[in-house]
C-alpha cells in the first residue's frame, strides 16, 4: 500500500496561537506543532485524493487562523500610531 506524507511549514508572528487554533480541526492523519515563529503540520495517508483534500482544508483553516490571530497586533499598531479605531 502506498504511503503519502506531506509537510507544511509556515511562519507567523504568534505561531503558538495559530497552531492551537488549528488543532481542533486536525484529522487523525494530521499533526500540527509550533516552534518559535513556525507552524509545522504533517499530513499522511494512503489515498492521494484524501491527502489533497486534507491539505486543501488545512490551508483554508490556516489562512483564517493567521488572519484572526493577527487582529490584536493590528489593533495595537493602530493605537501606537495614534488611530483609536
Amino acid at each position: 500500500m502506498m504511503q503519502i506524507r506531506g509537510l507544511i511549514t509556515t511562519m507567523h508572528t504568534d505561531a503558538q496561537c495559530v497552531a492551537l487554533s488549528l488543532a481542533p480541526d486536525n484529522l487523525r492523519n494530521m499533526i500540527t506543532t509550533a516552534d518559535g515563529d513556525r507552524v509545522t503540520t504533517v499530513i499522511h495517508g494512503t489515498q492521494l485524493r484524501s491527502v489533497i483534500a486534507s491539505v486543501d482544508d488545512y490551508l483554508m483553516n490556516l489562512a483564517i487562523a493567521d488572519d484572526t490571530t493577527a487582529i490584536p497586533q493590528k489593533r495595537q499598531e493602530k493605537n501606537e500610531n495614534g488611530n483609536s479605531k
